[in-house]
């Protein structure tokens, strides 16, 4: 997936509000940028970082700027949420995701469950495949971990793919690692132990677990391996 093009080069100062972020761009010019991810971004958050953003001309957006990566230890890390369904559907398209092979079509934010939507659907003429897609971009040691914080909605997520297993589809959850220093997967039970617990439970009830890499450049973003979901407990 390309980026858009002509990214701008700048230091983070500060994100705050969740959803807004102050650079200085490297002519100095100091911006409000749109920061387009709603989680902690533990150790992706640290002022003084490099940061690329792009630019909008639409002249009814409300913040020109989008905060696209982070250089967190040398490496790129992409922070937009709204970029892993499409680089997984990619993946999925180019068959680099091999365990999602042999369907006819594919289908986006399909409503299911109680109130959700389901990030790809993939089907066949009598069977059904439910992909639900998390970002990540944590990664301490060389291990990547989901989630960076408490996060009630994604275990609302587990339960549901869990009672798609009980009506008898396939459902499987796909951890895009948006970093390339991570060389492992795994649950983070040191910020919600319980999300830990869940996603153990989902995978003994049958959903699929997969980790991939993805190659992060300031010109593009593209699924490049799977990576081990180590299980075990760590002491912290």
């Amino acid at each position: 997936m390309r980026l858009p093009a002509q990214l701008l080069k700048g230091t983070l100062l500060r994100r705050y509000k969740r959803f807004l972020v102050d650079v200085r761009l490297g002519t100095g010019e100091m911006i409000t940028a749109h920061c387009p991810n709603s989680g902690s971004l533990l150790s992706c958050n640290i002022p003084g970082s490099p940061v690329l953003v792009s630019r909008s001309d639409n002249p009814k957006r409300k913040l020109r700027y989008t905060w696209e990566l982070v250089q967190v230890n040398g490496v790129w890390v992409g922070i937009n949420t709204l970029y892993p369904n499409r680089l997984v559907k990619e993946g999925i398209e180019r068959g680099t995701i091999r365990e999602l092979q042999g369907y006819a079509g594919v289908r986006q934010e399909v409503r299911y469950g109680r109130n959700s939507r389901i990030d790809l659907l993939l089907h066949n003429e009598r069977s059904f495949c439910y992909v639900e897609v998390k970002n990540v971009t944590l990664v301490e040691g060389g291990r990547a971990y989901f989630p960076d914080a408490v996060t009630v909605r994604g275990r609302k997520h587990l339960r549901e793919l869990m009672q798609m297993v009980l009506e008898g589809h396939r459902a499987v959850i796909v951890f895009l690692v948006q970093r390339e220093d991570a060389h492992a997967m795994a649950p983070a039970d040191h910020i919600d132990p319980e999300y830990g617990r869940l996603l153990r439970e989902a995978h003994q009830c049958g959903v699929e677990v997969l980790a991939y890499r993805a190659r992060v450049s300031p010109k593009e973003i593209s699924v490049c391996r799977r990576l081990p979901v180590q299980w075990e407990r760590l002491n912290r």
